[in-house]
Formats: C-alpha cells, sequence, structure tokens
C-alpha cells in the first residue's frame, strides 16, 4: 500500500494536526508503509524523514502563519505521477483537498479525508456567521466526493451526519503514552516558572480567539483576586497573545514549548483548562491525562469523548466561566480529590493506543483500495 497525503502545513509540533501527521507516519515507518507528504510549508529535507514535497503558497488572510497552498499540476501531479499512490489522504478542505480529488477522478485512485479542525465553528470569532451556509456547501463539494471521511469524535461525527455529509467513520486519535507520562513531573518546574507552591492551572495550545480563551482570562479575573495560591501558566504562542497578556496581567506566558517540554508542563502542573468549544477532538486533554493532569473542559466536541464529568476530570459549559472557577477551586481545596481525578484521568489515557488507531486507518485504507463497502456511518 503506498499513501500520499497532503496537509495545509507540515511543520512538527506546531499544532494538533501536525503532531497528529507527524505521529501516523512515525508508525507507518515502523510498519514499512511507504508514504508521502504534498504542502505549502514542509521541513528542510535534512529533517525529513520521510519524503515530503512543498506546493507554492501564501499567507492565510486570517492566520497568516497558515499557509494557503496553491497546488498545480506541475507541481502536485508530478509528484503524485512519480510516487504512484494507491490512495490519497487530505487534510483540510483546501485547493489541496479539491487537487486530490481531481487526481484521484483521472487516475481511479481513492480518496479519503480527516475532519479534523471544525472550520465552522469558528465563525463567531472572526465576524463570519453569514458564511456558515457557504461553508456547509463547501463541505457536501468536498466531502461528499470522498471515499471516506473519518472523523475523531462521536459528538462531531453526529453533527456531520446531521448537516448531510456521507461516508463518515469513526477514527479517534490515540495518544503516546512513552512521550506524555507522569515520570515527566519536574519538582524543580513549578520554581522554574515562578508559581512556587501554588495551584498551578496550566492551558496548553495555540493563542488564538477561536479557543474561547475569553473564557480563560473570565476564569482568572474571577479567581485572582480570591486567590493567591493560584497561579495560571499557558503554553503556546499565538497572535493574540499581546491581548491575552493585558487582560491576563500576572498570569505566566511561556511562549511556544516542544513536544518534552509540553509533557513536562503537563505532568508538574495541578490542573489543565481548556474552554474551546471547537475541537474535533482535543489532543492536548488527551495528552494532560496521560501525564496525570485533572482536565477541566468546556463540554463540548471531541472532549466528550475524554472526560467522565466529576469522575476523571471537569465538563463544564462552554462559556460559564464561574463552572471553571468552581471546578479549579474544588480542586485546589481537595487534594485527595485531586489526585482520585488524576489516577482515573491517568488510566483512561493509557488505554488510546496509537498503534491500535493506525491499524484501524489501514484497514479503512484497505476497504476503500478494494472498494469494499464498510457502512455509512461508524460510531464506537
Amino acid at each position: 500500500m503506498r499513501i500520499a497525503y497532503t496537509a495545509g502545513k507540515m511543520v512538527e509540533e506546531y499544532d494538533g494536526v501536525t503532531r497528529v501527521l507527524f505521529k501516523w507516519s512515525e508508525h507507518l515507518q515502523n510498519k514499512n508503509v511507504p508514504h508521502i507528504f504534498i504542502s505549502g510549508e514542509v521541513p528542510p529535507k535534512e529533517k525529513q524523514s520521510v519524503p515530503m514535497y512543498r506546493v507554492p503558497s501564501i499567507p492565510f488572510p486570517l492566520y497568516k502563519e497558515y499557509p494557503f497552498s496553491l497546488p498545480s499540476p506541475k507541481t502536485f501531479d508530478a509528484v503524485l505521477n512519480e510516487f504512484k499512490p494507491d490512495i490519497i489522504h487530505f487534510n483540510s478542505p483546501c485547493p489541496l483537498a479539491f487537487a486530490s480529488l481531481k487526481y484521484g477522478r483521472k487516475h481511479d485512485i481513492p480518496v479519503v479525508s480527516t475532519y479534523h479542525t471544525h472550520f465552522l465553528s469558528y465563525a463567531q470569532y472572526y465576524k463570519l456567521k453569514p458564511f456558515v451556509e457557504a461553508g456547509w456547501m463547501l463541505y457536501h463539494h468536498v466531502y461528499n466526493q470522498c471515499a471516506q471521511v473519518y472523523v475523531p469524535s462521536t459528538p462531531i461525527l453526529h453533527e456531520l451526519e446531521a448537516g448531510g455529509l456521507n461516508t463518515l467513520h469513526f477514527l479517534p486519535h490515540g495518544v503516546d503514552i512513552d512521550t506524555f507520562h507522569p515520570t515527566f513531573l519536574s519538582k524543580s518546574w513549578k520554581e522554574q516558572v515562578g508559581a512556587q507552591d501554588k495551584f498551578v492551572v496550566l492551558y496548553a495550545g495555540r493563542l488564538v480567539w477561536e479557543k474561547n480563551l475569553r473564557v480563560l482570562a473570565n476564569v482568572y479575573n474571577t479567581l485572582y483576586p480570591q486567590r493567591n495560591d493560584i497561579a495560571f501558566v499557558l503554553a503556546g504562542d499565538g497572535p493574540i497573545r499581546r491581548e491575552l497578556e493585558q487582560m491576563m496581567p500576572d498570569a505566566i506566558f511561556l511562549g511556544h514549548l516542544n513536544t518534552k517540554q509540553v509533557a513536562t508542563a503537563f505532568a508538574s502542573s495541578d490542573a489543565f483548562i481548556f474552554p474551546s468549544k471547537t475541537e474535533t477532538f482535543g489532543n492536548v486533554t488527551l495528552e494532560a491525562m496521560a501525564c496525570g493532569n485533572v482536565p477541566i473542559c468546556a463540554a463540548a466536541g471531541g472532549t466528550l469523548d475524554l472526560i467522565r464529568n466529576e469522575e476523571n476530570g471537569f465538563l463544564i459549559e462552554p462559556d460559564d466561566a464561574s463552572g471553571f472557577a468552581a471546578a479549579i477551586r474544588a480542586l485546589a481545596d481537595d487534594p485527595s480529590l485531586r489526585n482520585t481525578f488524576a489516577e482515573r484521568a491517568l488510566a483512561f489515557a493509557q488505554q488510546q493506543s496509537w498503534d491500535v488507531i493506525v491499524e484501524r486507518m489501514l484497514n479503512f485504507y484497505s476497504d476503500a483500495i478494494h472498494h469494499v463497502p464498510c457502512g455509512t456511518t461508524q460510531a464506537a
């Protein structure tokens, strides 16, 4: 089996999507499955573990750190003609998706996709609500041409199914329990970041409005005047960092961290807060749980598949800052409760193996290549 992947950006550790793609690649290499990536941004050749090919791109207007790929037959078809894939897998509804579908039709090669990012839910953050209907039309046009579409969580799968998308299949993400593990706890980490002897509430992720970070700022401003024993630490960077620093003046901003540093932050902090309501899965939530951290997350999207409320974490109504603050207080005031939830979160995460997920994906690919129908919707 020969697999061609397309993705908007292939920079390792950049965001949740790229972490998933590099993890797929790692496991495919272990299984000796030939594969390539085509993207608007790729690492230098000396840092590539598999072949990666760059197509022309321009900065995406709403988020200039993301390239907007502009594939052409010269840069796209030529690569695929040489590689001769058995299946093409695109990862966002961008021009690379259209190029993939066109090439697949022309050469009778199945094209599949993963629904990584719930773009339509971003509309409220960028004053684009009038474009939601057009977005659904785009989804119908792109995804309904695919042999299969993989959705990493059941709530998003059911939403897409209700919206008229076909060939949907449940394929969750996994977690690398060697990379994310409680043994990465550092007794000196709190002192190093300036939060010594405090109960640390950690946020990890991109600093963008679609992560619902106004709610995070509201939680901070609810607790900060009352509790000098609680510290807020933000790991990650993005275009709204300066605004957040003004909204959360005594919070600790660590900037972008590599995977090892993130694992240390997860394992060494006390609670993980994630107010985003736009997640198709929530990679960082599962990674935090694998490090023995207690998640306090918005009750929306993929997070609903990960957290059992008040058993291994807290599910809070997405915009309820007081609810998030109450959950933080409950954990900070009761160390035994915090430890019990942490143990349960860890036990859940350790059952989510990447190897099992990739093997399931390869079985889906085999069905698509051999035109084997596997049902309209498959969900656990």
